[in-house]
């Protein structure tokens, strides 16, 4: 038999008859033969509601007490996603991350998987029991609950299909990801009417749309994903539907240019100006802003003389912890100066065909300027071209690089001109 792990976010179990469907669909897997995982998210936006509630309390709450709270947002799921089971006739079992022995550092909000011990797991499923897990959450090795941040109910079933080897060298098994749409598309839908689902995609792609902004499955998730060899299929909660499956890439993967786009809509520069141009000095400054977890970007540097001038982007949300860090960073350096620019936006497109078809930049870039949007950086990896662009016109943006792509056909032309800038990463 092999393990299916299932993933029901918050919007799949909006309320009981929802969760009620949900448990159908881990149900309809077990009576097929299946052992079977559910990771449940908490309902609705109900850890929103538990945060604000924690902000009428105090302005300052503790990580600790923070994470104690957000904890029982998960547990109410796993009991009603349990107890409708049993109304249905399945035996099944609720567990918390920690019992079912995830192990994480120690940083509470934003903490990373160890390890897991799967013995109660294993025990579970060779006693015909569906397991009902709290995603999101796990205990340090102190003993300490604490919570896995932004995607952490994605992240938590892919480790657990990883540590019970679902996929892998065998290829049994697969992670499902169910969620309130119906797959991956080339671009956000609610942003691109002509938009077109995706019937699969490779793993490295996934993950550089998930970390650009795509909001259905995190990119730690397709990390363990591609890591461990584990299918993930993404699929609508309340449609039978074939989703998106994501695998790993193939050779007639690199047929289709790109893949697809996405949009970062509310980023931040950082500019540092005058620094010492000495060694160390980035190591230290990049050290002090690693402290807050804040995901950095475009990093670009520039010399002169015995200075330099640095800059980079960060997500809108982690400017002030960011700010303080460069002060610091800068205090240590005794000189330079810091500057911040708000109102920026990212358009990115993504194709692991990048690799072998030349003329993909030319491309984009035209499409941007006939549709008069300013450019103010460019970025490029082996499969993404990324370009910073004033936010108002980021959704204008995406619509442009969708359209010159064709992305709404399922076979796109292959750009013509020449791009040799492609062939290596610019930084």
């Amino acid at each position: 038999m092999a393990i299916v792990i299932q993933k029901f976010g918050g919007s799949s179990l909006a309320d009981s008859s929802c969760i009620i469907r949900c448990a159908e669909r881990a149900a309809a897997a077990r009576r097929d033969g299946h052992r079977v995982v559910v990771v449940v998210s908490a309902m609705g936006e109900t850890t929103d509601d538990l945060i604000a509630l924690a902000a009428q309390v105090t302005d300052q709450p503790s990580q600790r007490e923070l994470d104690m709270l957000l904890t029982t947002g998960e547990q109410v799921s796993i009991a009603l996603m349990t107890m409708a089971l049993h109304r249905g006739g399945m035996a099944a079992v609720s567990m918390t991350g920690a019992q079912i022995g995830i192990i994480t550092d120690e940083f509470h909000t934003r903490a990373r998987i160890r390890s897991i011990d799967t013995e109660a797991l294993q025990a579970e499923l060779d006693d015909g029991r569906i397991i009902v897990v709290a995603g999101f959450q796990g205990m340090s090795s102190e003993g300490q609950l604490t919570t896995l941040g932004r995607g952490g109910s994605d992240t938590t079933a892919l480790a657990i299909a990883a540590a019970l080897g679902v996929g892998g060298e065998a290829g049994a098994g697969m992670c499902e990801i169910y969620t309130d749409v119906d797959g991956v598309y080339t671009a956000d839908p609610r942003i691109v009417p002509n938009a077109r689902k995706l019937d699969r995609i490779s793993a490295e792609e996934m993950l550089e749309l998930a970390s650009l902004g795509a909001g259905v499955l995190h990119s730690r998730a397709v990390v363990f994903g591609q890591k461990y060899n584990v299918p993930i299929h993404v699929r609508h909660s309340g449609k039978p539907d074939r989703g998106t499956m994501i695998i790993r890439e193939t050779p007639d993967m690199e047929d289709v240019t790109v893949v697809g786009c996405a949009l970062t809509p509310d980023l931040g520069r950082i500019s540092v100006r005058g620094i010492p141009n000495s060694p160390g000095m980035q190591g230290n400054l990049f050290k002090r802003i690693a402290g807050t977890d804040a995901v950095v970007d475009d990093i670009i540097q520039t010399e002169s003389g015995e200075t330099a001038n640095i800059s980079f982007m960060v997500d809108h949300r982690d400017l002030a912890e960011v700010k303080v860090a460069v002060e610091k960073a800068l205090h240590d350096a005794g000189a330079g100066e810091m500057a911040i620019e708000i109102g920026l936006a990212k358009v990115s497109a993504v194709g692991v065909g990048m690799r072998t078809h030349a003329g993909v930049a030319a491309t984009m870039f035209a499409a941007l300027g006939d549709a008069g949007v300013h450019i103010a950086n460019i970025t490029t990896s082996e499969i993404k071209i990324s370009c910073i662009v004033p936010k108002e016109q980021g959704e204008k943006a995406l619509r442009a690089v969708h359209d010159a792509f064709g992305l709404d056909r399922a076979h796109q032309q292959r750009p013509r001109r020449p791009d040799a800038a492609l062939r290596r990463p610019v930084t």
